[in-house]
């Protein structure tokens, strides 16, 4: 039992593990972020077109059933809006990423000069005297 205690420790410590959990605690902020950008500014802005504030009016009724259309539809915006925002992001990272690999490296010290370019220095240097 300790080993497998032990074994559980090392993999929720590790570092992969730390990032989820952080991704997701982030993730769910930016949720809310999305959820107001699709709410407040881009849905008001169809509404003007589609004569409704939102989608979620749009149903029609077959038999005693109510099918929500305006509910999917809904759904289906805020996801392509939420799966472009986060395309731009990962976009904008991944350019980051590649500028700072892409920085040229140091040039290399020149090589040290050989046994007969010292020598002839020395020969020049001494003609020089």
């Amino acid at each position: 039992m300790k080993k497998f205690l032990n074994e559980f420790k090392a993999f929720a410590m590790r570092g992969n593990v730390m990032d989820l959990a952080v991704g997701v605690i982030v993730g769910g902020a930016f949720s809310s972020i999305t959820t107001s950008l699709i709410n407040d500014i881009i849905m008001p802005i169809i509404g003007i077109f589609i004569g409704e504030a939102t989608f979620a009016s749009l149903s029609f009724n077959i038999g005693s059933a109510t099918i929500m259309l305006g509910n999917f539809i809904q759904a289906i915006v805020n996801f392509i809006i939420l799966a472009f925002v986060v395309f731009c992001m990962v976009k904008a990272i991944n350019s980051l990423h590649r500028k700072k690999e892409e920085e040229p490296p140091a040039p290399p010290a020149p090589p040290e000069p050989s046994n007969e370019e010292k020598l002839l220095t020395e020969i020049r240097d001494l003609l020089k005297k």
